[in-house]
């Protein structure tokens, strides 16, 4: 079939929206028609050029990071599923995890299914079975899909490892956001910083992912919550969702931190920044209290290998410096859970969206996510 979708050929480049060809699902795959797709930092870092495939992978596989369909954080509906699909039929509603959770390796039997062992081929953008491609230029390009997903398209084939059956009560453009962002940042200060009731927690970066590292946090049970970002816009809808200081840059944070504890410092800090920059750490870790805990959620370039960090600091204040992907959380246990505390009115997710773009107007959109105009801005199809 022919459909519309948005393909970065080369980096630093626009998007092109274009019409592109999409084959039948195959083996353990399904067809799924998009209801919206979130427009996610991850996407803009294939535009940079921050992520890549390492030039020894490339070489062995001849894999390349574009030309790709973008887009890995959205829901819809089941419209075909291949050859030995058993866990959905046509007419399911699913949400589309950017990580694949198979539920038999070794990761996803230690009940660490965001690691799961076929997130492996997430860099590659091909299909997980066999690492070949259902979407194809009109020239007959192969092209690959961000997260094994490429959901700025109106449809897309992905395997059903990715895919996490709702309740058709959920509505699928609040699904979207829960498939990366959401649990990503509320996973972060829940899962891998471990928030504990009355703890200070300091969040930097407030995006898509930050505010709902905040939200996390707040849900905790955080004492203090100071979010840090340069965006006044941001730091206001940060006291929205449960920050409650604000602080536009490390060096005013480090002095509210050390203000309102009493020069105890931060129990938790989380980085959420668009870039993580080795130069952060420092600063960041130094905010941190004895026995505290630093969590790295933002992606940094993969080719950077250089961080500024204090060892003597770490080692006598016994800090903790981690990283973690899609906040610790399990797909299909989290967001599940995640979309039922919408539901009760525990979670925010209508609040995240600041700004709503046709397909066409994705190089908008990212535009936008620039200039700090959006939390979250959101393709409806």
């Amino acid at each position: 079939m022919e459909i519309p979708a948005a393909v970065l050929w080369k980096t630093h480049t626009p998007w092109s929206v274009e019409d592109i060809v999409l084959d039948p699902p195959q083996q353990g795959e399904v067809l799924v028609k998009l209801a919206a797709s979130g427009l996610c930092h991850s996407d803009e870092h294939l535009v940079t050029g921050d992520i890549v495939i390492p030039p020894d992978i490339a070489e062995q596989t001849g894999a390349s990071a574009t030309p790709i369909v973008g887009g890995h954080e959205g829901a819809g509906e089941v419209v075909e599923v291949g050859p030995g699909v058993t866990a959905l039929k046509p007419g399911d509603h699913v949400a589309l995890g950017f990580v694949p959770a198979c539920g038999l390796c070794p990761s996803c039997a230690r009940g660490r299914s965001n690691l799961c062992d076929k997130g492996a081929f997430l860099i590659f953008g091909r299909q997980i079975a066999d690492l070949t491609a259902r979407h194809h230029a009109k020239d007959g390009t192969d092209l690959g899909i961000m997260c094994c997903l490429g959901t700025f398209a109106p449809y897309s084939v992905v395997n059903e490892a990715s895919c996490i059956k709702l309740d058709d009560d959920i509505p699928l453009d609040k699904a979207a956001l829960v498939g990366c962002g959401v649990t990503t940042g509320w996973g972060s200060a829940v899962y891998l910083a471990e928030v504990q009731a009355g703890e200070t927690v300091v969040v930097i970066g407030v995006g898509g992912v930050g505010i709902n590292a905040i939200q996390g946090a707040a849900m905790a049970g955080a004492r203090h919550i100071v979010a840090v970002d340069p965006v006044p816009f941001k730091l206001t809808e940060a006291v929205k969702f449960g920050a409650t200081h604000t602080a536009s840059s490390l060096e005013e944070a480090a002095d509210i931190v050390s203000l309102i504890t009493w020069g105890a410092l931060a129990d938790k800090a989380i980085i959420t920044t668009g870039v993580a920059e080795g130069e952060m750490i420092l600063p960041i870790m130094a905010m941190v209290a004895k026995g505290g805990r630093c969590v790295v959620t933002s992606v940094a370039p993969m080719t950077s290998t250089d961080v500024q960090l204090s060892l003597a600091d770490l080692t006598l204040q016994q800090k903790q410096l981690v990283g973690g992907i899609f906040g610790g959380a399990n797909p299909r246990r989290d967001i599940p859970k995640l979309l039922r505390l919408y539901k009760e009115g525990k979670l925010k997710l209508d609040e995240l969206v600041t700004s709503t773009y046709q397909l066409s107007e994705v190089n908008q959109g990212y535009q936008d996510l620039r200039d700090g105009k959006n939390i979250r801005g959101m393709i409806l199809f």
